[in-house]
């Protein structure tokens, strides 16, 4: 069971940035669909961005302020967030998908806020 840990929340105000690590237990390949979601109290999961074989997808409510990145070496993978609004307030979570695979980390808490 491959283990992810999520680190790099914490309190921003308004229009600040901050990175999120995922740190994999295993080898990430590429064709690994990484993703990055949030959620809040009482609302869905949302899909925030993603990558797979060299492929970014992003929720446009975050596109232009948030990149996601791998690094193969680290088995890692970021999000950077920029311009950050209160609405990016929520759990951030790390997701695997791939060889039979759909694995979460805990998550990391992200609050935008004055």
């Amino acid at each position: 069971q491959v283990q992810l840990v999520e680190s790099g929340g914490g309190l921003v105000q308004p229009g600040g940035s901050l990175r999120l690590s995922c740190a994999a237990s295993i080898r990430i390949f590429s064709f690994y669909i990484m993703g990055w979601y949030r959620q809040t109290p009482g609302k869905q999961r949302e899909l925030v961005a993603n990558i797979g074989s060299g492929i970014t997808m992003y929720a446009d409510s975050v596109k232009g302020r948030f990149t996601i990145s791998r690094d193969s070496d680290k088995n890692t993978v970021y999000l950077q967030m920029n311009s950050l609004k209160p609405e990016d307030t929520a759990v951030y979570l790390c997701n695997l998908r791939g060889a039979g695979m759909n694995s979460w980390g805990q998550g990391t808490q992200v609050t935008v806020s004055s």
